[in-house]
């Protein structure tokens, strides 16, 4: 299935994401992105087509994640406003 997976990445022009030897840590930020996502948004919901998908993912992520959510991780501030404060 990997394989298969790998083919069809490449035959788009796309490369795999994966964690340098010994560096574990790597894809950790996106890790709790996706595990966020899947806890503020997708889990329990229907979507009735792609383009509802599409509109639920862009307003969480522009609107909700960037915008209003805290992150412990930079002080308990929004993105947006940590931005502005290293402005």
């Amino acid at each position: 299935m990997a394989y298969a997976i790998q083919g069809e990445l490449a035959k788009h022009g796309l490369q795999r994401s994966y964690n340098r030897l010994g560096h574990c840590t790597d894809n950790a930020h996106m890790e709790s992105f996706y595990h966020s996502l899947k806890a503020e948004l997708i889990r329990g919901r229907c979507f009735a087509n792609e383009p509802a998908l599409r509109s639920a993912l862009a307003s969480y992520i522009n609107g909700f994640y960037n915008q209003e959510r805290l992150h412990s991780g930079i002080a308990y501030m929004s993105p947006a406003e940590y931005e502005a404060d290293a402005a």
